[in-house]
């Protein structure tokens, strides 16, 4: 193992620190937003569930090895961490709020609390404690990684990454770099190993970013004018002159030839033409009379919404 006073060791692991601080940080962001608008919108509290576990079993194991760097940064990480899960708890639907509170208390309370027991009161040789609450950490490490990445059916669906914090994505790919060095010099593979993949997580991220910088979100609704011959035909009756010919178009299916011929015809599809009938109006005392409007409106020229997927 690296001499802890190393002053390069000591160099990386500061700048791990910073890196880990900024990622910590960056978050805050979504939840002022969160805050300002009292609502917590799409957002998903599971990723801040798994980064707060993981600075729990970092914390953990920093205790054991004795790993002052490691100590400091993930003591931040476990209080602010905290306060996001509070403010999520806040302003969350009472759905999100429960499901979001039996994950902490499952996963963050009773396997944090039942794993500590077990290696205190159970495993006795530390050494032994020490290589088993690492490898616990490492596969959380990873957890914390690939957690951004369970939206990424709504990324794709809504082509959008707003529930996608880039800066979050920056800065876990250039801290995995900083602590695989850290890990690398210090000789513990614990720490080195998660951040190889946490480089290519981070990575996948950003490249999401990429492909959706500029989004089209579900749902948008774009207006097409429709012509005005059509929107002389979508007037009331009442309001076209006697005598005039109005033009309805009408779908006409028909049936199968099986029943018209008494033969079927290639694959027994029915076929759909569409027929154009002049209909002569009546003079207008023919008509029915509308009960008078006191602030009739001028009619808007007709529109159609087309939903763009």
């Amino acid at each position: 193992m690296g001499a802890v006073g190393s002053p390069l060791v000591f160099a990386v692991g500061i700048l791990g620190n910073i890196l880990s601080f900024l990622v910590i940080l960056a978050p805050v962001p979504t939840f002022y937003r969160v805050y300002t608008r009292k609502s917590t919108e799409s957002f998903q509290s599971v990723p801040y569930a798994m980064a707060l576990l993981s600075a729990m079993l970092w914390l953990y194991y920093a205790l054991l090895t004795k790993d002052l760097l490691l100590l400091t940064i993930n003591t931040v990480g476990c209080v602010v961490e905290s306060a996001y899960l509070a403010i999520y708890l806040a302003y969350a639907p009472k759905q999100a709020r429960a499901f979001t509170a039996k994950l902490v208390g499952i996963m963050n309370v009773a396997l944090y609390g039942a794993m500590v027991c077990v290696l205190q009161l159970l495993v006795k040789d530390g050494e032994s404690r020490v290589t088993i609450a690492g490898g616990i950490g490492s596969a959380f490490a990873l957890a914390v990684f690939v957690a951004p990445l369970a939206i990424i059916r709504q990324v794709i669906g809504t082509k959008s990454v707003e529930f996608l914090p880039f800066w979050l994505s920056f800065f876990l790919t250039i801290s995995a770099v900083v602590w695989f060095f850290y890990g690398l010099l210090m000789k513990d593979f614990f720490v080195a190993t998660p951040n190889v993949l946490g480089l290519l997580f981070g990575l996948a991220q950003m490249s999401l970013h990429l492909v959706y910088k500029n989004p089209k979100k579900k749902g948008a609704v774009s207006e097409v004018q429709v012509p005005a011959d059509d929107e002389k035909n979508q007037l009331p009756l009442q309001q076209q002159q006697a005598g005039t010919t109005a033009h309805v178009v009408a779908p006409i299916i028909e049936a199968d030839e099986e029943v018209v011929n008494g033969r079927e015809d290639d694959g027994g599809d029915k076929q759909q033409s569409v027929s154009v009938v002049d209909i002569v109006l009546p003079p207008p005392e023919e008509h029915p009379t509308l009960p008078p409007v006191d602030h009739p409106a001028p009619l808007p020229p007709m529109r159609m919404a087309v939903e763009v997927v």
